[in-house]
């Protein structure tokens, strides 16, 4: 009876409220029904969240300070010199470090924070010098090398890796407008009557009580470990039944996650979707190449994620090829010839010219060959004005990149990874919401894979036998790049575009490459339920360009495919077909994680894996507990609007923010 009464309650203050507000508005009779009033009195807010995270050590990111909705009147940070009572913080994000670093510094200041809100928009974004909230050598724990006091990223804060007990909301460009408009309102007004106000809608991300870092929530099951799906293929295929002395293999890497201060902002169209795309291209073209099976040594193509979160991805893929899983059926560790990672390559056009610089892993002469390739390369596409040079030598070693991994596993580890930088980061929004679309070149991401692509066909080719018109044969799709950005780094289409859609049914529209989180067991043949629209498009994409058709029978998949094969397509309805081709999932997940009775163990520091002695082991909440939402009013005072009946989460990890206006007057007061 009690939450009843607290129900009535609310509809009658709020009925009084919505009276008021028509009577003013000259609108009396336009509420003919509760969802009406509800409309008219709220409107919520699209946006971004930045989530709580934890780790072993701890948390990172924001959330309520308790169990009760923060709500509090909307305060404009340029004139919030003092704060006298809770405020949201409306701030532009040209503003945005100058507000974190005077929380930091200023305890009365901090204190009446309830929530920051941040100001999107092209010309806030276009005035910016940089914005990199990443630590100015990100992940240097993970360096297989001891300056770890370089800086890759000068302009990195590393406040994304900070604690705040405060919620923080990025808006979309449309809502910064609405915002703008609430605290006009409130510097206008200047009442104590009224007062617009902002309601972060959510028990932010909050963990089960008790359960302060991974190892705890994971034994409650309260979280759910960073992780998701990588990819990897062969062109062509592998014959893994054959007789046949096995090719010494070429690995060519590139990334599919990235990381953001708001989770769901994750585009990294730089660092590392350039990349990413780069080697999608060059698999087509390569693909193109006629006597492929005369290669003297195999092509295989990795695609990790979790590489933003403790190299997951690749971490994991070389703990699978030690143990020699399903995962991994076809390769050897020990016939990994060359790794050549293709990293942010995006920003590498300048003035006409594709400039690129390679970081080498160190002398040897599988490093050497491949430095003399991207030499013949780069001759061979003299007019697409392509430079490629040796990244400078007083480098401390390579910069952040999966290559670290390989390094960790195995020092003598051959490697390239070919990147838009030499010293420093090029780009200014790494791990940044800011790193789109518009902070890329397609011409670079072209050359690069043009560059790519021929090297890695020299590479592979007996040398007496290569002649210059196989190699100037080579040549990348400009329009599969340019459509690869589309559906990739941008909501239109996004990943409703026409190639997605050809190979996946997507449950998303716009792409956010935040890696996510393990939903199940990790398998080799995972529910495709659990496995997220990127990685399942790149499996299907992969396998359909490094395939050969099969021969002599029906290519349906509803009879099944042979061993040696896989459906493509699968998610298209009666569209599916059985080609030969070796594309698997390689789960992506932390090696000090064990899932053992569908749960998930944290295992002892090994000395064996110097990566997992210093690896965090990242999880997030896995929002299974949805609480009641019952508001009331004390003493009609808006900051005294309490949340009852447990944790408000929603399971879409949505933070919504409210704003109403709230009349509070005098008889109210005097209740």
């Amino acid at each position: 009876m009690a939450t009843n009464s607290n129900f009535l309650f609310l509809l009658v203050l709020l009925f009084n409220f919505h009276l008021r507000l028509s009577f003013s508005d000259g609108d009396s009779n336009s509420m003919e029904s509760v969802p009406d009033l509800q409309k008219s009195m709220y409107k919520v807010i699209d946006g971004y969240p930045c989530v709580r995270l934890l780790n072993l050590s701890g948390p990172i990111g924001c959330s309520n300070p308790g169990r009760q909705v923060v709500v509090a009147p909307i305060v404009r940070y340029q004139n919030a010199t003092q704060l006298s009572q809770s405020s949201s913080i409306l701030v532009s994000l040209d503003e945005f470090q100058s507000l974190i670093t005077r929380i930091w510094n200023d305890s009365s200041f901090a204190s009446n924070i309830a929530g920051v809100i941040v100001e999107s928009g092209t010309e806030i974004q276009n005035k910016l010098k940089g914005f990199s909230p990443a630590h100015k050598f990100p992940q240097a724990e993970f360096a297989p090398y001891q300056n770890t006091n370089y800086e890759w990223n000068p302009i990195g804060s590393g406040i994304m890796r900070n604690t705040y007990n405060f919620p923080v909301f990025l808006l979309s460009e449309s809502n910064t407008l609405t915002l703008e408009e609430a605290v006009t309102n409130n510097e206008k007004s200047m009442k104590a009557y009224t007062a617009d106000v902002a309601e972060f809608d959510l028990v932010m991300q909050t963990t089960k009580a008790g359960t302060h870092d991974s190892e705890s929530c994971l034994k409650e099951g309260a979280c759910l470990p960073l992780g998701g799906y990588s990819v990897w293929s062969s062109l062509p295929p592998i014959n893994v039944s054959s007789s046949e002395k096995s090719k010494p293999v070429i690995l060519t890497v590139a990334s599919m996650d990235s990381a953001s201060f708001f989770r769901d902002k994750s585009l990294g169209a730089d660092s590392p979707i350039s990349g990413l795309i780069s080697l999608l291209a060059a698999v087509d073209a390569l693909s193109r190449v006629d006597g492929l099976d005369d290669l003297t040594k195999q092509l295989v193509f990795i695609v990790f994620t979790g590489e933003a979160w403790g190299y997951l991805g690749s971490r994991r893929f070389l703990h699978e090829l030690d143990l020699q899983s399903d995962a991994v059926s076809g390769l050897d560790n020990s016939l990994i010839e060359m790794v050549m990672e293709i990293g942010s390559i995006g920003k590498g056009f300048n003035q006409g010219v594709n400039k690129f610089y390679a970081h080498i892993t160190g002398a040897s002469s599988a490093t050497n060959e491949t430095l003399d390739a991207l030499e013949q390369a780069q001759d061979s596409l003299k007019s697409e004005h392509i430079i490629c040079s040796a990244a400078n030598a007083s480098n401390p070693g390579i910069p952040p990149s999966s290559l670290m991994a390989f390094l960790q596993k195995n020092s003598h580890t051959s490697g390239v990874v070919l990147e838009d930088f030499n010293s420093v980061f090029s780009n200014k929004f790494y791990h940044s919401h800011l790193d789109d679309i518009s902070n890329i070149n397609s011409s670079a991401v072209v050359a690069a894979a043009s560059l790519v692509a021929r090297t890695l066909y020299i590479l592979a080719s007996d040398n007496n036998t290569l002649s210059s018109s196989a190699l100037t044969a080579i040549n990348v799709n400009v329009s599969l790049v340019e459509e690869l950005m589309g559906c990739l780094l941008d909501c239109d289409p996004g990943l409703s575009c026409n190639l997605v859609k050809n190979y996946i049914s997507p449950t998303n529209t716009c792409p956010s490459h935040y890696v996510g989180v393990i939903l199940d067991e990790p398998s080799s043949t995972p529910n495709l339920g659990y496995v997220d629209d990127v990685s399942r498009f790149l499996w299907n994409f992969l396998a359909d360009r490094t395939s050969i058709p099969r021969e002599n029978s029906s290519s349906t998949c509803s009879k099944g495919c042979n061993n040696g094969e896989v459906c493509v397509r699968a998610e298209t309805e009666g569209k599916g077909v059985c080609v030969i081709s070796t594309t698997r999932y390689v789960p992506a997940y932390s090696t000090r994680l064990k899932f053992d009775s569908e749960a998930w163990i944290v295992l002892p520091p090994n000395s064996s894996d110097p990566m997992g002695m210093v690896d965090p082991v990242w999880t997030e909440s896995n929002w299974n507990a949805i609480g009641l939402r019952v508001y009331t009013v004390q003493n009609g005072a808006y900051d005294n609007l309490v949340l009852l009946g447990g944790i408000a989460i929603t399971v879409l990890a949505y933070l919504a923010i409210v704003i109403t206006r709230a009349f509070i007057t005098k008889s109210l007061k005097r209740d």
